[in-house]
């Protein structure tokens, strides 16, 4: 029987996908003991100024921010590139960085990091389309991931390849150490404070000190283990919570394809409904940057904790499994796929969801409807759906509540699980690590915690680098109503 989920479409979420309920293999948990780890001394690899942990999208906008702004900068990343799940993880369609009006609000690093990208390595609407409500143009890109609602998006598709050398170009330039191949594997913590972290390499575990942190792990491994609360609650209608692989395939006909899927709505629902019928895990291909090459992200997969090595695993042996099967159904069903071949499967997998920091303060579903521009806005991010106006991100999701000496950026800030839907994707993870890296560098320039520095100041600097903040007068507008309600 196959079990799985289609989430109806709702204000709720932009998309609906299917979810499939995991279906864990028997395990035996032995109570095995334990091992004590004596105590010893550990050499220390760098001082610096700031420490970003992870180089994902986040962690690498963080780095080239605190950079910019003057501070000496450590990147630390565990794979052997930069982009996270962008890159290593083919999550190539970038999500919409307009808002229903066609405005162009999630700009800054993420402006900056696409404008690198050769035309060849991008798709997507040319800007005079951003925001179009004619039918015919919105459909065309309906098809291509790049409209929503009858609305054209700027959410492009790009070659990871190329985001991955324009990422590490734009940190060395801004004389960012970059390492790559090292884990962070604790927080270094005095007198409730963290100081650097322990990571291991080939060189063995060594120390790493900085005066202020960036937690960009995405799991918020550093925050969690340096006892700062966090929350792990899930909106199991959406798939923010589910895990999978994605993978491409090559020597394909895109277009042929689409002109089938939108040409022939009958045969597509047949050939889907066969597909689930042999394969039960099963999924549609989305466009790329190149007609050739399709995108499958890999079925979701519900019922996993991306804490747990064995559930990851698990899921990674159906994925790869399944990107075989997934080939041999569509090379002899699909318009479009009789030569394709397996290309890559991602080397990293794709967790959407798995800790979320509890902050000073946290973006809730409340928040929504009144779209208001907060006192310390550091980012704004378009809503889920039309009904709603644009969202503004505080400063105060990146701070933990009690701990110091670090911030969190990426898929783990402060957050509820249906605002976790969106604020994960990644454009939003170059606005809170944009942030964050700012943030850090002008702590370390007036000797203050991350929780004292001047959110002007901040805000000032986020708009220098070209980042989207309502007007002042707004944000003051916004809190003084606050201030009414509470």
């Amino acid at each position: 029987m196959n079990r799985r989920q289609t989430p109806e479409r709702s204000d709720e979420r932009l998309l609906s996908s299917e979810i499939f309920p995991g279906e864990r293999a028997p395990r035996e948990h032995l109570a095995l003991g334990s091992w004590h780890e004596a105590a010893r001394e550990l050499p220390v690899y760098r001082r610096c100024d700031v420490l970003v942990v992870g180089g994902g999208p986040s962690g690498t906008a963080a780095a080239v921010a605190a950079a910019r702004a003057g501070a000496q900068v450590v990147l630390l990343e565990r794979y052997n590139h930069l982009g996270g799940l962008s890159t290593g993880g083919l999550v190539l369609w970038i999500d919409r960085m307009t808002d229903w009006e066609g405005r162009h609000v999630i700009r800054g690093f993420a402006e900056q990091i696409l404008d690198r990208l050769p035309a060849e390595a991008i798709a997507g609407p040319a800007r005079d389309e951003w925001g179009s409500r004619d039918a015919a143009r919105a459909a065309h890109w309906s098809q291509r991931t790049a409209a929503y609602h009858g609305v054209v998006t700027w959410s492009p598709t790009i070659d990871p390849e190329r985001l991955k050398l324009a990422s590490q170009d734009l940190v060395l330039e801004q004389k960012v150490h970059l390492v790559y191949h090292c884990w962070a594997a604790m927080p270094i913590v005095e007198g409730g404070s963290v100081r650097g972290v322990v990571f291991e390499s080939k060189a063995g575990r060594q120390a790493l000190f900085a005066r202020v942190v960036v937690d960009a792990t995405g799991d918020g491994d550093l925050f969690a283990r340096a006892g700062a609360a966090c929350d792990t609650d899930i909106e199991r209608d959406d798939i923010h919570h589910c895990m999978n692989t994605a993978w491409l395939f090559g020597g394909v006909d895109m277009e042929r394809w689409l002109e089938f899927k939108a040409g022939q709505p009958t045969q597509f629902a047949e050939f889907m409904s066969r597909g689930r019928d042999q394969l039960r895990y099963f999924e549609r291909p989305f466009v790329s940057w190149r007609n050739d090459i399709a995108l499958f992200m890999g079925p979701r997969q519900s019922g996993y904790s991306a804490l747990d090595p064995d559930d990851q695993t698990e899921v990674e042996i159906r994925s790869h499994k399944l990107m075989a099967q997934h080939l041999d159904y569509y090379r002899t069903h699909a318009p479009g796929f009789d030569q394709a071949h397996l290309l890559q499967s991602a080397p990293q997998l794709g967790v959407r969801h798995s800790r979320r920091l509890v902050g000073v303060k946290k973006l809730v579903r409340a928040q929504w409807p009144a779209g208001g521009a907060l006192e310390d806005e550091i980012g704004v991010t378009p809503s889920v759906s039309p009904k709603f106006p644009n969202i503004s991100i505080p400063y105060g999701a990146l701070v933990p509540e009690a701990l110091n000496g670090l911030l969190a950026c990426g898929r783990h800030i402060s957050c509820d699980p249906n605002s976790h839907g969106f604020l994960r994707e990644i454009p939003q993870c170059w606005i809170t690590g944009q942030a964050a890296g700012t943030a850090a560098a002008l702590a370390v320039q007036r000797g203050v915690a991350p929780r004292a520095i001047d959110i002007a100041e901040l805000q000032s600097a986020l708009l220098a680098q070209g980042v989207y903040l309502r007007p002042a007068a707004r944000r003051a507008e916004a809190a003084a109503a606050q201030d009414r309600t509470t």
